[in-house]
């Protein structure tokens, strides 16, 4: 079973499903979406970063798009998997963001057991979203956005509930990265080279370099990401000029940014709104 929501205008993408939406990850490979997998009354083995994991019954796993995932066995499973467009285009509390706990915080694979009134909670939220995306209107992308703040709500409770929540991760690449964007997150509207993060983590460019080759990504892609994201929730939420726009991540020339987004999404910031006033 696979169903998935997508918003042309931003490219969006949701997916809910089962173990079938695991099936292209029997070899393995990093995901390119975030991803949770939710076990029901069976186990299910996993592989990540080359370590074996297993998912108890009843219990919740979170993947960035980083980590080399690799899917073994399980059945019954709840999937979601979702794309930065989708939910970390929208401004959340920095312990639900896509740079929060589950995903780019200083856990290492968080797996989250869940008590029977968890789990009857999230089976009600799940209904809802098979419901949601039965529902064509103009409001679906923002109700299933909803949904899904609520499930990382949720989620994130639950593991800090957890004694002994925090640990450190056992991949020191995949901690180093997820310094980085954590460091990103809280400066890339002002500062946008590569020299500026290596310093406050105490490495060379080259060492930063190096190390996110072999996660297939590198600091400078990270950083014009992060601003494509924001510029793309600028045009899409406000109605700020695209002038207005590169001001706010960090452009004196609003050609730096208009060149930056066209590489990375073939349109101009105008066109971008554009498209959005066609769809909408």
């Amino acid at each position: 079973m696979q169903k998935t929501f997508k918003e042309f205008s931003t490219n969006a993408t949701l997916k809910i499903g089962d173990e079938e939406l695991l099936e292209p990850y029997k070899i393995s490979k990093q995901p390119d979406l975030y991803t949770f997998i939710r076990t029901s009354d069976s186990k299910a083995e996993i592989i990540v970063d080359s370590i074996p994991y297993t998912i108890e019954p009843n219990s919740i796993l979170a993947l960035t798009t980083v980590q080399y995932f690799q899917f073994i066995e399980g059945k019954d499973l709840v999937v979601y998997q979702f794309n930065r467009e989708f939910y970390c285009i929208k401004d959340h509390d920095q312990e639900v963001s896509c740079a929060g706990l589950l995903f780019f915080g200083n856990v290492h694979i968080p797996i989250i057991e869940l008590e029977s009134k968890e789990n009857r909670k999230l089976n009600i939220l799940h209904e809802v979203f098979l419901d949601e995306l039965q529902t064509e209107d103009t409001i679906q992308a923002e109700m299933l956005r909803m949904l899904m703040a609520r499930f990382i709500i949720i989620s994130t409770r639950l593991l800090k509930s957890k004694e002994g929540y925090v640990e450190t991760t056992k991949n020191k690449k995949i901690d180093l990265l997820r310094e980085y964007n954590m460091l990103v997150e809280s400066h890339f509207k002002t500062e946008h080279s590569v020299s500026f993060y290596a310093d406050k983590l105490f490495k060379s460019p080259k060492t930063l370099s190096n190390t996110f080759a072999k996660l297939n990504t590198s600091p400078l892609q990270i950083i014009h990401e992060r601003i494509i994201l924001e510029a793309k929730r600028l045009l899409i939420y406000t109605d700020k000029t695209a002038k207005e726009i590169a001001y706010e991540v960090g452009f004196e020339d609003a050609s730096h940014l208009s060149r930056l987004f066209k590489k990375h999404t073939t349109l101009s910031p105008s066109d971008f709104k554009k498209q959005l006033k066609k769809a909408s």
